[in-house]
């Protein structure tokens, strides 16, 4: 019997020993990329459009299909076609679909803006026009599609395409000082938005945001370059505690060539506007500082009077989202987490509650919309747990609920407007993206593209699951996974390297597929390390108190679960608990930092990417939110910053950071370094030079950085090969 054994082993790790290792060179040059849809735009009626690429010709097209069919109908407009355009990076429809705006030559700003040429192509005519001869952001039709709003040096344009004609309507646009129409760094960062100018339905008014930046203190970066003297980036960054912009809401009126400002009360922030189905009627939402007390205001055009219809407060904060939606006796549809849970609710016009469409203790994480002829709301939910995500329909009464799909994981939907169709997109954690055809009801009708190629490609890899469980710990329970070493073995003690972001409302633990960095982990894991993931106490999709249990002491509860975890971990008979690790980016590059300095007797070793090293630092809206201001709240800052603890180091440590971020500061890792050389503690440290946030633009910048910290923990995390 122990030699048929011996035998089973030797052959099991000859098989193994005869696959594939995975290489850093591979995850970073894309050998493990899903093939996806390219962007899908739901037109009017059945279709939708996808911009395609021609290898062959070198050329961008828009392509109609069908949703019925999945056949395409025609090639709407195709870049080789056009003398004026080898290709385009982007596009958008007019409301009748007869013009499309094409973009080019695309320079990103920060994360979310952009610059770049626009041309209108009339699809009848076949034409292009120029509408403007320099860069300009967000080109907006009007919605008869007589006439093109953008924005360009911090002011507002207009251009009349029958006439060719330009009004600029804004005229003290002036950088670092006065922004129309244009969101500020901090609003486009953390409200998500860039484009603060919208039309009104019958195209006679436009309604922006003014930013006035001349309070605002302003940061500089260095950028190296390859000059001989370095340039400086120069912009208005609002820290916590300090001043914002002074926003305002004003309406442009194209007949009278004037723009009112509108009265809205006391408020810090105007995070979302939009029109109502009513054409003289503009919906804002204001915050204040704390961001714990959300006014929805109705603005009358005619008059320019204003009024609140509803008010939500929280004794933490109200999250902003994008649910809000008009219908067409203009009652509305929102999100809110005012019962502990987020879900769904109906207003009538005049903001008295109709109904709670969706009730339980799980989440709504995506509202896709309402066929208002059916009165039926479609949404995406956690009810298959706060792991998965699975897509419903229900009646706006709330009844006849309905799940439209059944596989437990991720599944993400792309409607048609009219909501007769949807393309899901689902995928597990052994199941790359498949995308299928559904009708409205449900009911799968064909499978579109899935990624069995790179299943079986993956089957000449030694890989691991992951094993998905619910870690116990004195603090709670959490959702957490696991991947354990090739011919792993219980009686084998093995190195612990545990990955985490944890920042509030975030999630890791999700029965998704692969990203990255889960290739990263399988390369470690076939090293001989097992890597775990646990979502503790401030993350989300478990409840409001689950999330907010973290206000005004971010990285206190979060610090205390990974280490807790860690201990858990280490009682293990397999794990050694002399070699755990940690690491982390960016929120959670700030949790790793914490979690070496006050779990010195737990963690080994650890890894912070362009981590926050005092929220003293960071940006006004993200930190305020949580932690209100440090004039406020001092010791709420200072008692989990790790500048304060640089004493405690007693692992190894790299440190690392891009010298460009204009996100989270360099200036957070060098005034961390320099706590850690006055405390006399050895660190390792790489900086990137020019890098933002994501440390990835410029040749071989990711391989570099994770060929560095791969080196870091196999020097400092021993394993028993």
């Amino acid at each position: 019997m122990k030699k048929l054994l011996v035998f089973f082993i030797a052959i099991t790790s000859l098989a193994t020993a005869q696959k594939q290792h995975i290489t850093l060179e591979e995850i970073w040059n894309g050998s493990f990329r899903t093939e996806q849809m390219n962007e899908l735009n739901s037109m009017n009626g059945n279709f939708y459009t996808l911009l395609n690429f021609n290898r062959e010709t070198r050329s961008t097209s828009v392509d109609k299909y069908s949703y019925a069919t999945l056949n395409k109908i025609e090639t709407i407009v195709d870049s080789k076609n056009l003398s004026k355009l080898k290709y385009f990076e982007n596009y958008s429809f007019n409301n009748n679909e007869t013009k499309l705006i094409l973009g080019v030559d695309i320079e990103p700003i920060y994360r979310r803006s952009s610059l770049g040429l626009f041309y209108v192509y009339d699809i009848v005519l076949k034409s292009l026009q120029l509408i403007d001869k320099d860069k300009i952001q967000e080109p907006t039709f009007s919605p008869d599609s007589k006439k093109v709003a953008y924005a360009k040096n911090n002011n507002i344009y207009i251009k009349n395409l029958e006439t060719n004609i330009v009004t600029q309507i804004t005229f003290d646009g002036l950088k670092n000082n006065i922004i129309n129409g244009i969101s500020d760094w901090v609003y486009e960062e953390e409200f998500e938005f860039v484009r603060a100018f919208k039309w009104s339905n019958d195209s006679k008014n436009i309604a922006f945001l003014r930013f006035d930046e001349t309070e605002v203190p302003t940061f500089s970066m260095d950028i190296y370059g390859k000059t001989l003297y370095p340039t400086q980036q120069v912009f208005k960054y609002p820290k916590a505690g300090e001043n914002n912009s002074v926003v305002t809401l004003n309406i442009y009126n194209a007949e009278a060539n004037k723009s009112t400002e509108i009265d809205l009360g006391k408020y810090e922030y105007i995070p979302r506007f939009k029109w109502t189905k009513d054409t003289d009627v503009l919906c804002a939402t204001t915050l204040n500082r704390h961001q714990n007390n959300l006014n929805l205001y109705f603005i009358n055009t005619s008059n320019f009077s204003s009024k609140v219809v509803l008010t939500e407060t929280d004794a933490a904060y109200v999250e902003v989202t994008d649910n809000l939606t008009f219908l067409n006796d203009n009652s509305f549809i929102r999100t809110s987490e005012k019962d502990g849970f987020n879900h769904i609710y109906h207003y009538n016009k005049s903001g008295k509650l109709i109904n709670q469409i969706t009730k339980g203790n799980w989440e709504v994480t995506n509202f896709y919309g309402i066929n208002e002829k059916a009165k039926i709301v479609y949404y995406q939910s956690t009810e298959d747990g706060s792991i998965n995500r699975t897509l419903y329909s229900i009646n706006l009464n709330g009844k006849n609920k309905r799940r439209l799909t059944n596989s437990s994981g991720t599944n993400n939907a792309s409607f048609s407007k009219n909501f007769n169709y949807f393309i899901n997109s689902f995928s597990d954690v052994n199941t790359p993206p498949i995308y299928t055809l559904y009708n409205g009801k449900g009911e799968n009708l064909k499978e579109i593209l899935n990624n069995n190629a790179l299943l079986t490609k993956l089957k000449n890899y030694n890989l691991s699951p992951k094993e998905f469980f619910t870690l116990k710990t004195k603090n709670g329970e959490f959702n957490a996974w696991m991947i354990k070493p090739i011919n792993f073995s219980s009686e084998n003690k093995y190195p612990l390297f545990m990955t985490q972001y944890s920042g509030p409302g975030s999630q890791s633990v999700s029965n998704t597929w692969n990203r990255s960095n889960d290739y990263w982990y399988e390369l470690l894991a076939e090293k001989g390390y097992v890597i775990v993931c646990v979502d503790g106490r401030g993350t989300g999709f478990k409840g409001a108190d689950f999330k907010k249990i973290t206000y005004k002491e971010l990285g206190k509860y979060e610090v205390q679960d990974q280490i807790e975890a860690a201990k858990e971990l280490g009682k293990l008979p397999y794990i050694d608990a002399n070699e755990i690790g940690i690491w982390g980016w960016s929120y959670g590059g700030f949790m790793s930092s914490n979690c070496l300095l006050k779990g010195n007797d737990v963690f080994k070793m650890a890894i912070a990417v362009a981590p926050v090293t005092s929220w003293r630092f960071y940006d006004s809206i993200y930190t305020e939110r949580y932690m209100r201001t440090p004039q406020e709240n001092p010791t709420g800052y200072d008692e989990n910053s790790p500048l304060n603890y640089a004493n405690l180091l007693n692992g190894n440590f790299l440190l690392v950071h891009g010298s460009g971020d204009d996100n989270v500061h360099f200036q957070n890792t060098m005034r961390f370094s320099n706590a850690l050389i006055e405390a006399n503690k050895p660190f390792d440290e790489a900086i990137y030079p020019d890098r933002t946030h994501g440390i990835y633009r410029g040749k071989n910048t990711r391989l570099h950085l994770y060929n560095k910290m791969t080196k870091f923990i196999e020097q400092n995390l021993k394993t028993t090969k």
